[in-house]
């Protein structure tokens, strides 16, 4: 790549963030929901992230997602159901179509990660649905700058412990044994299995939040 494209790269990325923090800057608290593009309306996670964006957006937070189809849908849908925040950060896909029609408040992404700066600029926590390759790109990215201290202020939640499992095995049988993280990292995250039971956990920490700076 020559000079003068990678200086034209530099000011498109610059641009990228000016329209995401100019687009979202006057957000409320938002939770960012993660997870399959592939689960179609219906199937059993699509419907427990629809109950999440509703119940959530109920408690006061609006709902960030990728606003693309399957778990982002169903996140976007239950908000849109009871009138809350329902946002869209998407990004430039052969396989995705635009923003789905559940979003009120959106930008595309031509960056991957323009496109996390968004969600953790912008997020007070983070709820992660069973997913593919991008769902756990997203959440080791979230693990990783809470392990470090970076955003350590936000709960971050796993639903579906028999999907999560074998990957909550993996960390402690193998990564944790073999010295490569510290047990204490494995607080910075929970496995729930409903959609009522992350709503809990992310009130939870937010009303308690002030009063302790320990993990939920």
């Amino acid at each position: 790549m020559s000079k003068e494209k990678d200086t034209w790269q530099i000011l498109r990325i610059q641009a990228e963030f000016t329209k995401g923090f100019d687009t979202f800057s006057d957000l409320g608290p938002c939770i960012s929901v993660f997870g399959s593009a592939r689960l179609k309306q219906g199937t059993k996670w699509y419907v427990e992230a629809e109950k999440f964006g509703s119940l959530i957006s109920e408690n006061g937070f609006g709902v960030i997602t990728g606003g693309g189809p399957g778990i982002m849908e169903g996140a976007n849908s239950g908000a849109k159901l009871v009138n809350g925040t329902s946002v869209g950060v998407g990004i430039e896909l052969p396989f995705e179509s635009g923003m789905n029609k559940f979003v009120d408040k959106g930008i595309e992404n031509r960056y991957f990660f323009t496109r996390k700066v968004m969600f953790l600029k912008y997020s007070k926590g983070f709820v992660i649905f069973p997913g593919g390759l991008g769902t756990l790109d997203e959440l080791f990215e979230t693990l990783t700058l809470a392990q470090c201290g970076h955003n350590i202020e936000y709960p971050i939640v796993l639903v579906g412990k028999e999907y999560w499992g074998g990957l909550l095995d993996w960390l402690k049988n193998t990564v944790l044994e073999n010295g490569m993280m510290s047990e204490k990292d494995l607080d910075l995250f929970r496995v729930v299995d409903t959609a009522e039971e992350a709503v809990d956990k992310i009130v939870s920490y937010h009303t308690t939040y002030k009063l302790s700076k320990t993990n939920f």
